[in-house]
């Protein structure tokens, strides 16, 4: 991970809470199918953030090791995380995640793969999987080719956003950043839908949420917001817009 990387998010911790999407149970239910996830199956989430593909698995009974370098997002997921006994919270990266060898069946990562630097990341995944064990890329993607709505959102990141245009070109498309990652080896992916249904202001929370958005003080930031409101007016039926997603699991085995 990089140093911007790290701290981006850190202003943005109770909007990333509130307003970003969770993940649905059927990621459990393919890897259970498909990867033999049991509850009894040791999980490192790296870039665990605030927790939320975290809880998917500690819901599922699993011990979680949530390694997370930055330290607001760390502390809020182990608030979020508090009542969860298989919760272990990690200061480490992606590249260093400080976990001994072979200690864990499952790697996962959600929304962070494209923030770590690949060749390190791979080496320290594979050093602390045992025999057999999975990695687990997640992505909640959303595409402004699947409503007018969102095809108007995405036009007011490009034009008011900080860094909208690196971030996307950074993450690149999913599938070619995935297969670098994973090399010769096979990769598979299943997708399943998810959406948020927003008011104006859970709307103006989960675009806050994004670290390319401008905060308060940024000259972008009050037209951005005015342009935020009139998208929500032409687009909203009583009072609401839907946010659509696209659930990407990619899962594959290093050798």
């Amino acid at each position: 991970m990089s140093i911007d990387s790290t701290s981006r998010f850190s202003s943005r911790v109770e909007d990333y809470i509130r307003y970003r999407p969770g993940y649905p149970r059927s990621v459990v239910e393919l890897l259970a199918g498909e990867c033999g996830l049991t509850p009894a199956s040791v999980v490192a989430d790296v870039g665990s953030g605030t927790g939320i593909l975290t809880e998917l698995f500690l819901r599922n009974g699993n011990c979680v090791y949530g390694v997370e370098p930055n330290r607001e997002m760390r502390e809020a997921g182990e608030r979020q995380l508090a009542d969860y006994d298989n919760f272990v919270s990690v200061e480490g990266r992606a590249e260093a995640t400080t976990l001994p060898d072979r200690s864990v069946d499952f790697v996962t990562s959600g929304q962070a793969l494209h923030w770590f630097e690949r060749d390190a990341a791979r080496r320290e995944f594979a050093r602390m999987l045992r025999p057999g064990g999975w990695v687990v890329a997640v992505w909640n993607d959303w595409s402004a080719e699947t409503s007018p709505f969102l095809k108007d959102y995405e036009r007011l990141l490009l034009d008011f956003g900080t860094d909208y245009r690196e971030v996307c070109m950074r993450a690149g498309n999913d599938d070619d950043l995935v297969y670098s990652f994973f090399g010769p080896c096979e990769v598979r992916l299943k997708t399943f839908g998810n959406q948020q249904v927003f008011d104006f202001e859970n709307l103006k929370g989960r675009l806050m949420s994004s670290s390319y958005a401008p905060e308060p003080g940024h000259p972008n930031f009050a037209p951005m917001l005015e342009r935020l409101a009139s998208i929500f007016e032409q687009h909203q039926e009583g009072g609401r817009v839907v946010f659509d997603y696209g659930t990407k699991v990619y899962y594959g085995q290093l050798k």
